[in-house]
């Protein structure tokens, strides 16, 4: 499964994460457990094909269209809809290009991120999308899990650079009215947008009976403040700029940046959404790893 090299891609950390697939699907399911159709519920599956009646057949199942059409009896048959459905939103807006002394942009974990969690989400034969998004979507890629979707899926991350404004509670409601299957939701975002509206729009998936892992990414600078002299800030989506003393702010920021944070947690808590914050000094298999840890530890 996509043999070619990409630059998001990166096999040697895939593999540390592929080892633990049993870990990852069980963390997976403890989190969405419910959202798999239960094969015990009759027919509340996906139609796959017709096959012709057979005398012992069950006639609820009986395709009185296709009677209608034909003069011929068939049976609708179904497949269990028993893989887990997955969607990957990745923020590509500008705010996302920031780097202040890591390895990477927030951007460039993101999409790393994403096309990491595509790959092991279709080894497992899951299904998984991914929609990139600025101030509306960006680009589309509808669910599958073959190795052409998963070249697809990595060669749109691998084309894609951060540029745009911000819109991200509107952009959140249109897809929340787009995406109708329900299934797990997985938002990369650095949530450069107001807060109580992103809120909102979030509650708007839940509504919608989708489960949803929110993985809000920060720069390490953006969380201690390490500056040490006079320095200018510019708004990267609006070109606003402001100077301020490092010295002066410093306790005053990371104690504000905490209660975000902290604020963040507490009201995706309230509304069953799975929240993480996630520096981008730590390696994104890493901290996926951390993650599905503490994800198995609590379903014991």
């Amino acid at each position: 499964m996509a043999k070619g090299s990409y630059m998001y891609f990166e096999p040697h950390r895939a593999a540390k994460l592929r080892n633990l697939n049993l870990t990852v699907r069980q963390a997976v399911e403890g989190f969405i457990s419910g959202l798999h159709r239960s094969p015990h519920k009759g027919f509340s599956v996906e139609f796959s094909e017709h096959r012709e009646y057979t005398p012992g057949d069950d006639p609820r199942h009986l395709d009185w269209v296709a009677w209608g059409r034909s003069d011929r009896l068939y049976i609708k048959q179904y497949e269990q809809e028993t893989n887990l459905r997955a969607y990957i939103l990745l923020d590509v807006s500008t705010s996302m290009n920031y780097r202040h002394s890591g390895v990477m942009t927030k951007f460039s974990y993101g999409a790393y991120l994403a096309a990491c969690l595509s790959y092991l989400m279709c080894r497992q034969q899951d299904v998984v999308g991914m929609i990139a998004f600025d101030r509306d979507i960006r680009w589309h890629v509808t669910p599958g899990s073959t190795p052409a979707h998963m070249d697809r899926i990595f060669k749109h991350i691998e084309n894609t650079r951060p540029g745009g404004g911000t819109a991200i509670a509107t952009t959140f409601h249109k897809l929340a009215q787009m995406l109708s299957k329900r299934g797990l939701v997985i938002i990369i975002s650095d949530l450069y947008d107001e807060p109580s509206a992103v809120l909102k729009a979030l509650q708007h998936f839940v509504y919608k009976k989708h489960q949803i892992i929110l993985m809000h990414l920060m720069d390490k600078a953006e969380v201690q403040f390490p500056f040490k002299s006079m320095v200018s800030f510019v708004d990267m989506e609006t070109n606003e700029r402001i100077q301020v003393d490092p010295h002066q702010v410093r306790d005053a920021y990371v104690a504000q940046m905490r209660q975000f944070i902290e604020g963040w947690r507490k009201e995706c808590g309230d509304r069953r959404i799975e929240y993480l914050n996630v520096v981008t000094d730590t390696p994104y298999d890493t901290m996926l790893l951390n993650y599905l840890a503490r994800r198995k530890a609590m379903m014991r």
